[in-house]
């Protein structure tokens, strides 16, 4: 992922889910506030990859498509004017992994809590659990709104 040091960065985790919306929103909003760019990142991986020695290729991913996609979804969610002050990034990997890579150096790290469980771990979701123990920046986690 390109980083241009000189600028403040925050960066949001987008998957489709309400949660995730709501925290590209709350991203948007804090990054207009603070002087920031948003990278909204797209995480891809195929199920069931840990444990292979070797790579595991996906011929039905198509990256572009991908890209497409998260755009119209970020257009959707925030309008035309304001997705497009958002920079996208699709990319394949693990997502807590790749999430944490991306949020290094920026100002926070946004990502939602879909989980509905019990534990700490569902209550919030595997990779935003795991993301707000490790990052090396502040992390707010955003839970979908009640009807």
């Amino acid at each position: 992922m390109d980083r241009d040091a000189s600028e403040p960065r925050v960066v949001v985790g987008v998957d489709g889910s309400p949660s995730s919306y709501n925290a590209l929103r709350w991203a948007v909003r804090y990054a207009g506030l603070i002087g920031a760019v948003v990278d909204a990142v797209a995480v891809w991986e195929l199920p069931g990859l840990y444990g292979w020695s070797a790579p595991a290729v996906d011929k039905d991913f198509d990256q572009d498509e991908a890209r497409q996609r998260v755009r119209k979804e970020l257009t959707d969610v925030l309008g035309a004017d304001a997705a497009d002050s958002v920079r996208t990034h699709v990319v394949h990997g693990n997502p807590a992994d790749v999430l944490l890579r991306a949020a290094e150096g920026a100002e926070a790290l946004v990502v939602g809590g879909r989980g509905r469980g019990g534990f700490a771990a569902a209550l919030l979701g595997s990779v935003s659990h795991h993301v707000s123990q490790h990052a090396s920046c502040p992390v707010v986690i955003v839970h979908p709104h009640k009807r």
